[in-house]
């Protein structure tokens, strides 16, 4: 079958994990699926203990649920409309995009010349009004990883004027994660907010679950509006989750596969030499040196789906890390599509 025939799209476009989930996440929803008649009720209780052991963060600071855009939204509220909300731009928009209902103003912060998180500028754009300081770490689009200490020593000085919310979303896709992380900050006491999800390297995108390490007073007032409360969780996507955390050699794993693709891209790209940002996460971005539009659609019309275009970077595409198999026949159809040397 040739590529544009294929019966199936290759789906490169929203930075999910092709090699699915954890055989332990799976064997748990299948043996969960006899009590589907029953509500949910202790699974929120045995997941939350599971992450309060691994992050040593009291179960009162962990919200459970994919949460980012109700957190704006509550975040915008507080304090009546005009609040502002500071973000990486471009970058993944949940929750700012969630701010506006409620009054609140978003401010974008451009990438530095390295297509990673400006500090120093965003520091700059904090005043009297700033509400919330909205980090990625690895960031979205470009992948890049700020460096540790520069970045912890950041969120540490910016929570001493307002809310730091860190998406670590694709920091399980590096192998020091541990070391990379600022939960240790919230351990400390200051104003920072933590949002991990199993959306990604755990491979469990269609369950919805991820959890929010966030200051005590913070949780609370979630808590006291029912969020991440046992109603709003599916009791599969609890027991799944919970099994994922427990399998530790199977995220692992993931991460040396993706690394592996990954740096595949990366080849072709300095072999044909493009610029690309230093991504560590599960997707390239990279200046194919033509119109977004234009280069998405040949890539459809030979069954690729890739990510949106990005404000600012007209000619530069985002690639999510599919299977090795998918990989090459993409990497094929992107090295016809690079203009010549």
């Amino acid at each position: 079958m040739t590529d544009g025939l294929r019966a199936q799209p290759i789906q490169l476009a929203l930075n999910e994990t092709p090699f699915g989930p954890s055989p332990a996440a799976v064997a748990a929803i299948q043996a969960d699926l006899a009590g589907l008649a029953r509500y949910t009720g202790r699974e929120v209780i045995d997941l939350t203990a599971a992450i309060a052991a691994r992050e040593h963060i009291p179960a009162g600071q962990i919200v459970l649920g994919e949460n980012l855009n109700v957190l704006g939204l509550y975040l915008a509220a507080q304090g009546g409309p005009g609040g502002t909300f500071i973000y990486s731009e471009p970058g993944y928009t949940a929750l700012v995009d969630a701010v506006a209902p409620a009054g609140g103003r978003v401010i974008g912060v451009p990438l530095n010349a390295a297509l990673e998180n400006d500090l120093p500028a965003i520091a700059a754009a904090v005043d009297g009004a700033t509400r919330a300081i909205y980090l990625v770490n690895p960031h979205n689009p470009s992948g890049t990883v700020s460096d540790t200490a520069r970045f912890i020593a950041a969120v540490r000085a910016l929570s001493l004027h307002a809310l730091v919310i860190v998406d670590e979303a694709y920091l399980e896709f590096l192998p020091d994660f541990a070391d990379r992380t600022v939960t240790p900050l919230l351990r400390e006491g200051a104003n920072v907010a933590v949002f991990r999800t199993f959306s990604k390297i755990h491979g469990l995108a269609s369950l919805a679950i991820g959890y929010t390490l966030a200051p005590q007073p913070l949780a609370a007032a979630l808590k006291q509006m029912g969020i991440g409360a046992f109603f709003g969780l599916s009791r599969l996507s609890l027991v799944a989750a919970l099994a994922s955390l427990g399998d530790r050699s199977y995220v692992d794993d993931v991460s040396v596969k993706v690394a592996t693709e990954r740096e595949a891209w990366h080849a072709l790209l300095r072999a044909r030499g493009r610029r690309f940002s230093a991504s560590r996460a599960n997707f390239v971005f990279f200046d194919c040196g033509r119109p977004h539009a234009e280069a998405a659609a040949a890539l459809a019309a030979r069954g690729i789906i890739i990510g949106r275009a990005q404000p600012g970077f007209a000619t530069w595409l985002r690639i999510s890390i599919g299977l090795p198999e998918e990989n090459a026949v993409a990497r094929q159809a992107v090295a016809e599509l690079l203009p010549p040397d």
